[in-house]
């Protein structure tokens, strides 16, 4: 892990507890379900869950006393059918990666165990839990709260680019609705006062498919965006290779929440340890299997966050990192 730890919130004791070796049942092998948006890799399925090795090393090894059944959806309807085929399995863990996800799936079960490997919400506003402490039913996981970083990240372009007079942000309209009405207003209010605070004006832009974003990012160009800010969700990383793509081809300075974001080409990140996401992620369902319930696992929160880097993405762009981000940087991609 980088200088920088990821901190877990209230409860922290309870998990860090010794592991109750006892509670698992000799020689079963579990299932573990995992949904993600997009279209099922060809051929099925040589992709695997990012909390598997964490699951290794806590003694989860594939093909012994793990199975990973993982379903994918790239529409509502999809992703609802793929949550209720899980459930069908009946795995003994649900492990989603936002809480647009947690909710698709919660509708359809509340009996099956869900961990969220990083929702972007107040998991307690937005009624998956009910509270961080006690989550009280059978959701639990590790919480980001997005909304909280639009500030430091509008900071951070407007110190890329001094001259910065408008920044775009991009939103996608197929799993976020599903969590809350007013879930995308949140982050709209946080990056509208952000925005104002550093004297820059901003357009918002939602695609609802993947055929959307040549067109957003068209639009970004005659608006004038220099910058854009991206909101981060699993429907977003399914569509990486085009987000990046675009954002190099029109020359949008981006700015993405993750590291592995900047590792595939993109300029700059700000947010939690995408690795230590995992790893916590790995040991709530380690938690699960050795017989903990989620309703008594309290939700952990990302307090500690890195600054990641791509020079030869800055240099393509033209762009000249300032010394002071360079800096403040936890990690520097050549």
């Amino acid at each position: 892990m980088d200088r920088r730890t990821f901190l877990a919130g209230t409860g922290a004791v309870l998990l860090a507890a010794p592991l109750a070796a006892e509670a698992q049942q000799a020689g079963r092998v579990y299932r573990i379900g995992i949904l993600r948006p997009g279209p099922s890799p060809s051929p099925m399925p040589t992709q695997k869950s990012p909390i598997a090795p964490s699951l290794k090393e806590l003694g989860w090894v594939e093909g012994q006393n793990l199975v990973y059944e993982i379903r994918y959806g790239e529409s509502a309807d999809q992703l609802k059918a793929a949550a209720a085929e899980l459930i069908r399995l009946k795995v003994d863990v649900l492990v989603v990666g936002s809480c647009g996800m947690a909710k698709i799936v919660r509708d359809q079960t509340s009996t099956i165990p869900i961990v969220i490997a990083g929702c972007g919400f107040d998991m307690v506003t937005f009624g998956l839990v009910a509270s961080l402490a006690r989550p009280g039913g059978n959701v639990t996981g590790v919480q980001i709260l997005a909304s909280d970083l639009i500030g430091k990240r509008i900071q951070l372009l407007k110190e890329l680019l001094p001259s910065l007079s408008r920044v775009a942000t991009l939103f996608e309209n197929l799993t976020l609705p599903d969590v809350n009405p007013t879930s995308r207003d949140s982050y709209n209010v946080a990056a509208d006062v952000a925005a104002r605070a550093v004297g820059i004006n901003r357009d918002s832009f939602v695609v609802a498919s993947p055929e959307d974003f040549p067109t957003a990012f068209r639009s970004m160009r005659e608006k004038g965006d220099q910058a854009l800010l991206l909101f981060t969700t699993p429907f977003m990383d399914a569509n990486m290779k085009q987000i990046l793509d675009l954002a190099a081809t029109h020359r949008i300075a981006t700015l993405y929440e993750s590291k592995n974001w900047v590792e595939a080409g993109g300029l700059m990140s700000y947010g939690a340890s995408r690795a230590e996401q995992m790893r916590r992620s790995a040991f709530y369902v380690d938690k699960i299997l050795r017989g903990a319930k989620p309703a008594d696992l309290p939700i952990e929160q990302a307090t500690k966050f890195e600054l990641v880097i791509n020079l030869k993405t800055a240099k393509a762009l033209g762009l000249t990192i300032p010394p002071s981000l360079l800096a403040r940087a936890d990690e520097i991609i050549q």
